[in-house]
């Protein structure tokens, strides 16, 4: 597990236990951790909308083993909790899991994600955008939808690369190697500006 992911696990503990079985949450339970990442966190959403499942076609040839890959982490935040992007994204099975990772697939395309954590991994030789890992999850993204939360009038889709603030489409956002990418739709939430990623992505 990467530090960062120590880092927000840690906080999500101490949270559940200060919110949890009907108890008042005191300052005690959330005084060690840091105020920036207090004011960053946000529940994970329950209900289908906020864990919807991989059903988009695989992106460029489906090739039996993963290859050299590029990494970057993308976020969607909706109705100020988190949305889960799935695990298998751009896989083709049967697939083998291993702590709820994907150890092995048939097959894998262009732009893959293993697990729910937002690591998508991207097969070097073209630039991918955000629009084809929408596509890739079978999910919608434009100016007024994130998968399937509406944005209001007067307040589209945001999106930040590297907690930066970029305009336009939001497909046509490029997926960066080591790039930090924040949709959000709704409430704003301070976008993190950098991910800890795995060590060889």
């Amino acid at each position: 597990m990467t530090a960062r992911a120590c880092t927000i696990a840690a906080l999500g503990l101490a949270l559940a236990v200060s919110s949890g079985c009907g108890s008042q949450a005191g300052p005690s339970a959330t005084a060690a951790i840091p105020a920036t990442l207090l004011r960053e966190a946000r529940p994970i959403g329950s209900g289908p909308r906020f864990h919807p499942t991989a059903r988009g076609p695989v992106i460029g040839a489906c090739r039996q083993s993963l290859g050299s890959r590029r990494a970057v982490h993308v976020e969607l935040f909706a109705a100020n909790r988190v949305v889960v992007f799935a695990g298998g994204i751009g896989v083709r099975g049967p697939a083998t899991r291993t702590a709820g990772r994907i150890a092995h697939a048939r097959c894998y395309g262009a732009l893959v994600t293993l697990e729910p954590t937002g690591v998508v991994l991207l097969r070097p030789g073209r630039q991918w955008h955000l629009a084809d890992l929408f596509r890739a999850w079978g999910q919608p993204l434009s100016q007024r939808r994130a998968a399937s939360f509406h944005a209001r009038a007067g307040d589209p889709v945001r999106v930040y690369v590297d907690g930066r603030r970029r305009r336009g489409a939001p497909g046509g956002v490029p997926l960066v190697a080591h790039g930090e990418i924040v949709v959000e739709v709704g409430p704003r939430v301070e976008p993190h500006r950098s991910y800890t990623f795995p060590p060889g992505t």
